[in-house]
């Protein structure tokens, strides 16, 4: 049997990174799977308990963060997420590839919390191509364009702290960069 692991996937908003990782999971279907996250917050319709989220009350949110349950959680609009640390814990005893999507200060908590993890970053070509890539999805405002563009300055000043950064110029050159990190390496 394969030895699993845990992978930490960042990189900016509009990098490319879901359609990386859903190209991957395709390929992968047996060998992969996405950490799923928990959450204080209300379900929206058609999530489902343990599918999108794991949807819990901020008491037993915080009894199992204090427990030392999560390698990491944030609160982010008055809610609490993290990512629990027993299904990745028995995913990996499996031999799974867990992946886990996180943004920049979740994966330094996964750091500590899980030395092991391989951290990869997803890098845009240039801050140009992010740009128009963010522009061309015509689901931020102006404004969120801008926020997300200074949050992605910092992201990729940042991309140092990983184990590999792949640049998505061409997704199937990026996705085999990928592939080579996970199965190879």
């Amino acid at each position: 049997m394969s030895a699993g692991k845990l992978i930490v996937v960042t990189g900016p908003s509009g990098v490319g990174k879901g359609t990386l990782l859903q190209k991957l999971l395709e390929r992968y279907p047996d060998r992969l799977i996405f950490s799923i996250s928990a959450t204080t917050r209300s379900p929206r319709t058609g999530e489902e308990h343990g599918r999108e989220y794991f949807f819990w009350d901020r008491a037993e949110f915080e009894q199992k963060r204090d427990a030392g349950e999560f390698l990491e959680s944030a609160e982010y609009a008055g809610n609490l997420y993290g990512t629990p640390r027993q299904p990745i814990d028995q995913a990996i005893a499996l031999g799974k590839i867990v992946i886990l999507e996180i943004e920049l200060e979740g994966a330094r908590q996964v750091a500590q919390s899980f030395p092991d993890a391989q951290r990869i970053f997803i890098a845009p070509p240039s801050m140009e191509i992010l740009e128009s890539r963010l522009r061309d999805r015509s689901t931020d405002s102006e404004a969120q364009i801008t926020k997300r563009l200074h949050h992605a300055k910092l992201e990729i000043a940042a991309a140092n702290e990983f184990n590999i950064t792949i640049i998505n110029d061409d997704l199937a050159i990026a996705l085999q960069q990928l592939e080579k990190a996970l199965f190879h390496d």
